[in-house]
């Protein structure tokens, strides 16, 4: 019994180690400020790493990957077969140089990927910042920051760990964040920071109070927090609660001022790297089909052995003559396959690199380039890949005229007149002249639209010191050239430099005020007395503020039309127009006002404020009181802002369309933004209907919402993340079996996740190969879980062509990289391997007549040098040659992608093309041996002067005869394998009679093997191509 419990203490002080040392369950945390000393758990250390392996499992990981895969493993045992004496046919370099080139073309490339990959982590985790000690600011790499360190972040800085917000340099007490390297959403967020720590005088007392954050355990979800600040050493403590809005994440980057933050997070559980896949190793699918055909071609080695033996009666020490034969026809399964697709893939990536009409794209991963020739769902992020996250200012509708870029400056015209006329007014009559009219002029039209858009957003100036000016004085004259616009949204800046533009400045804006500054230089004053921002439940915002020169209040808003129609006054243009502006793939925002008294706003501010107090349903009886203003209120205008897309996406698009390949937009921003994208890329046609799919949070409403869209027909189709992971949870077969059949897919509010996990399931659902295009960091789980991955790199960095395979500068150059590089790199490959195959198939079936003729006697043809020879210095050169051919011009592959969708049934490479090839190996084979047999006189060595002889010229042939498009090194290579085997011949003396082949009898001899061999086969290619030509061959001729 003593020893029995005392191996279960031993047992359980091993399993408490191995549960110190092994990563343990997140749990929520109790973080003090400035004391990291201080955790209650170990936290992992804050570095980034996004390696496949490390020092010590490299070249294991490395190994193993090769040898998983049969083809490898398999010439590792015949390799290693050749160790036993009675097993051993030839020299032993014939074996192990192929396999270790191999090997050693491998390991280089992935030490090679693996080294830029360490270089590129060791730059972000080296990257300097300040943090705050008793000792003062000391400087500190991101790698050494701890949970509980507080650390200070400057402007335009990457924030380096998951942190909370505790003070900032701005006066008005916020910070905007960049986010679009997190979530794909290029609106920057704003961000509050505690109140009590903000309140302190200096970021140096945040080290004197006795403070801690207790926050949840980590997760992935980026949208979410929930935490607690608690101040123990105030009379009474204080306690705050924490959101998302006191939250900096890690990877996203501060836009404005300087924040200090405490560390909550490091490493890998980091919100940002728990939304991030590890990198897989990317086995092409042309890899696994060339796999599978040695298989093939293995149990067809396996068959004739065993006939052979079966042919000698099992006599004698049988088994050990199978292994022989095994050994002897071990040429059916050619080793040089590896060497020469491998080199191929090489020279493949060389072509794309040196392509001067897709510059600056970098091949990150060479070893799957077949794999652009087979795309069929193409999953591209919407910002900043197929947009250039530029906005501009395109109409301005006021029902009865519109305003385009062009018409401008009659906009502009109208604010000078209204300006101008009311500083010819007398003081008294300046708020009367408008108002009194009963019927509104043009002019005061425009300039209420351009007035409520100027006031109606969360716009603010920020001045900046550009080396002449100082930034106080640059506030104080509000310099135009030191001003820069900040929002949560591009379409405001857009909104607000458009009201600059026409004569209307925004030039200044704390938390209750607002500056505008007219044509004539006279400043307008305004303040703010409420502001409702915009909700994605809401879908609008609004603000009310009163005029300080006349005291009118004015309850400007603006939203989406679908909302904002039943908040308007009754008219006949507005559903028509809105309808028009989003079919051009505008973003339509209407813009409405209404006149408050001082009466009616007293009213509403005192409901407003009883409705915050409420402790229960707050946000309904918030939503009512503000719902009470928002009635008959007065059409001002139409806005229409564009993203700007990228050069040529929308040709780009149609191509793919035109492939065969489907496209889906998975993108982090919001649904409207998202279909307007989709339209004005003509990624949705003119001609298909959009199925919205509407916000669904459990089963039943998911059943209904399914049941609808499957009435639809020929339908693009467009949902939000909530509803897609509603959908996936309950009826994952049928969702995507619906979602396959549409043409397009739109998928909005998608985490990097999501995207990561739509990918997955598109292979495993369709079997077809995926390709991800992206541009941002939360591109990069879909780029690496994708059968290919391509990175843009752009204004959100280059994290995602970092991570990619295949890293372009513009989305247009997509269109090249699948047609041209793609179809080619697939089609050659092909050739290439089919035609390896071939040539080993025709010396192991010449290898098999020759053992029958000689009483199955297991003993090879053809011995030494020309046994090596054969598949390198006689015929490399004119096959590897066929990695330069093409069956068309780069230009009408690209004027014609339907010849891409050929591919896509993969008849390049199949078993039909397989058998043909199978079959004309055996039948040349067949005929160079038993025409050797049959013609030769008296000696052996004859034997093997013809055969080989006609098998070289049979293989130089055939390369021939299977170029479509002939290079200058093609014809080279032909040549000078020809004279190498010529030159050669003076040094085989011990294999071939050198006397003979000088004789008129051998030429004739060779010859006429030769054109029995080939002729036929031409006569065949001729017909075929005569009377069933291929497509690509119609467009050549």
């Amino acid at each position: 019994m003593v020893r029995l419990a005392g191996c279960l203490h031993l047992v359980k002080w091993c399993c408490e180690c191995l549960r110190c040392c092994g990563r343990r369950d997140p749990r929520p945390r109790t973080v003090w400020l400035g004391h990291p000393e201080k955790r209650d758990q170990r936290y992992p250390r804050n570095v980034i790493n996004n390696q496949k392996y490390n020092f010590f499992t490299f070249l294991p990981g490395v190994l193993f990957n090769q040898f998983k895969y049969f083809f490898n493993l398999y010439f590792l045992l015949l390799a290693c077969s050749q160790f036993v004496v009675e097993m051993r046919l030839g020299a032993l370099y014939t074996y192990w140089v192929p396999l270790g080139f191999v090997l050693a073309v491998t390991v280089i490339r992935e030490a090679t990927e693996e080294i830029r990959c360490y270089m590129r982590d060791k730059e972000v985790n080296s990257q300097i910042y300040s943090k705050l000690t008793a000792r003062g600011t000391v400087k500190v790499k991101s790698s050494n920051i701890q949970v509980g360190d507080l650390i200070i972040v400057e402007k335009n800085q990457r924030v380096p760990a998951d942190m909370i917000f505790l003070r900032t340099s701005e006066k008005n007490g916020s910070c905007f964040l960049r986010t679009d390297q997190l979530d794909g959403e290029t609106d920057w967020k704003l961000r509050l920071p505690v109140t009590c720590t903000q309140r302190l005088p200096t970021a140096s007392d945040l080290l004197q109070i006795r403070s801690y954050v207790y926050a949840e355990e980590p997760n992935i979800d980026i949208h979410n927090f929930v935490g607690t600040f608690t101040r123990e050493d105030s009379d009474p403590p204080v306690n705050e609660s924490l959101s998302i809005e006191n939250t900096l994440w890690a990877s996203t980057v501060i836009a404005s001022g300087t924040v200090v933050g405490v560390v909550l997070y490091t490493g890998r559980e980091l919100r940002s790297v728990m939304n991030t896949s590890n990198p897989r190793s990317k086995i092409g699918l042309f890899d696994l089909e060339v796999n599978c055909l040695t298989k093939i071609l293995f149990g067809a080695l396996v068959v004739v052995s065993l006939v052979m033996v079966a042919l000698q009666h099992f006599a004698g020490r049988w088994y050990l003559q199978i292994i022989r034969f095994l050994l002897l026809f071990s040429n059916i399964i050619p080793i040089s396959l590896r060497v020469n697709l491998d080199m191929g893939k090489i020279v493949y990536s060389w072509v794309i690199r040196r392509d001067s009409k897709i510059p600056g794209t970098v091949v990150r991963s060479s070893t799957i380039p077949e794999q652009l020739g087979r795309i069929s769902y193409l999953l591209t992020d919407k910002t900043g890949t197929l947009t250039q996250n530029e906005m501009v200012f395109k109409r301005l509708h006021l029902g009865t005229v519109a305003y385009g870029l062009d018409s401008m400056d009659e906009v502009q015209s109208h604010i000078f007149s209204i300006y101008t006329q009311q500083s010819q007014d007398p003081p008294a009559l300046k708020g009367v002249t408008l108002a009194t009219k009963v019927r509104k002029t043009m002019s005061s039209r425009v300039h209420e639209a351009v007035k409520a858009i100027a006031l109606c957003h969360n716009v603010t100036p920020v001045y900046e010191s550009n080396g002449v000016t100082d930034q106080a004085e640059a506030e104080r004259h509000y310099e135009d050239s030191c001003r820069v616009y900040q929002a949560s949204s591009p379409d405001e800046v857009a909104l607000v430099q458009w009201t600059e533009s026409v004569g209307l400045t925004l030039v200044g804006r704390d938390q209750s005020s607002m500056q505008l500054r007219t044509p004539g230089g006279q400043i307008l004053n305004f303040t703010i007395l409420q502001i409702f921002p915009f909700t994605y439940e809401s879908k609008r915002m609004g603000i009310i503020v009163r005029d300080e020169s006349t005291g009118e209040i004015t309850f400007y808003m603006k939203g989406a039309d679908v909302v904002m129609a039943g908040i308007v006054q009754y008219n006949d243009w507005l559903e028509e127009e809105c309808g028009n502006m989003a079919r051009e793939g505008l973003r339509v925002l209407v813009v409405a006002k209404k006149s408050l008294t001082e009466e009616q706003y007293q009213d509403f501010e005192a409901r407003y404020v009883q409705a915050k107090l409420s402790v229960h349903d707050r946000s309904l009886k918030v939503a009512t009181v503000i719902e009470s203003l928002e009635m008959e209120m007065e059409l001002l205008c139409l806005t229409g802002v564009e993203d700007q897309l990228q050069t040529d996406v929308r040709p780009t698009l149609e191509t793919l369309r035109n492939a065969g390949i489907k496209v889906w937009m998975l993108t982090g921003d919001k649904l409207e933004t998202a279909t307007c994208t989709a339209k004005n890329a003509h990624l949705v046609t003119r001609t298909q209907d959009i199925h919205i799919f509407r916000l669904v949070t459990n089963r039943g409403e998911a059943h209904l919402e399914l049941n609808a869209f499957r009435r639809k027909h020929d339908c693009a189709l467009v949902i939000s993340g909530d509803s897609l992971e509603v959908c996936l949870k309950y009826y994952e077969y049928e969702f995507m079996e619906l979602a396959c059949q549409c043409p397009a897919v739109v998928c909005c509010r998608c985490a990097p996740t999501q995207k990561a996990q739509i990918v997955r399931l598109l292979q495993e659902r369709t079997g077809k190969l995926t390709c991800a295009v992206g541009d941002g960091g939360n591109d990069v789980s879909m780029i690496q879980e994708a059968d290919c991955g391509v990175g843009v790199e752009g204004k959100e960095g280059k994290q995602a062509s970092l991570a990619a395979d295949f890293s372009i500068t513009q989305f247009k150059h997509l269109g090249r990289l699948l047609m041209v590089h793609g179809r080619n790199s697939y089609k050659r490959s092909a050739a290439l391997s089919q035609f390896v195959i071939h040539r080993s198939l025709c010396i192991s079936t010449m290898q098999a007549v020759f053992s029958s003729v000689f009483y199955f006697a297991s003993v090879p043809l053809y011995q030494g040098f020309l046994i090596i020879g054969y598949s390198t210095i006689y015929t490399m050169f004119p096959v590897f040659s066929l990695v330069l051919d093409k069956d068309v011009k780069s230009e009408v592959a690209m004027l014609y992608p339907e010849l891409y969708k050929d591919l896509l049934k993969g008849r390049p490479l199949s078993y039909k093309t397989f058998l043909i090839w199978v079959l004309i190996s055996i039948y040349q084979g067949s005929i160079i041996m038993y025409g050797a047999l049959l013609l030769f006189e008296s000696e052996f060595v004859h034997i093997v002067a013809i055969s080989f002889t006609s098998l070289i010229l049979t293989e130089l042939l055939m390369v021939a005869l299977t170029i479509q498009t002939w290079h200058w090194l093609m014809i080279v290579a032909e040549l000078l394998s020809l004279s190498c085997y010529i030159a050669s011949l003076v040094f085989l003396h011990e294999f071939i009679d050198v006397y003979f082949i000088a004789t008129l009898s051998f030429l004739w001899k060779v010859t006429v093997i030769t054109l029995v061999s080939c002729l036929p086969l031409y006569v065949l290619k001729y017909l075929r191509r005569r009377f069933s030509p291929p497509s690509y061959s119609k467009l050549t001729s």
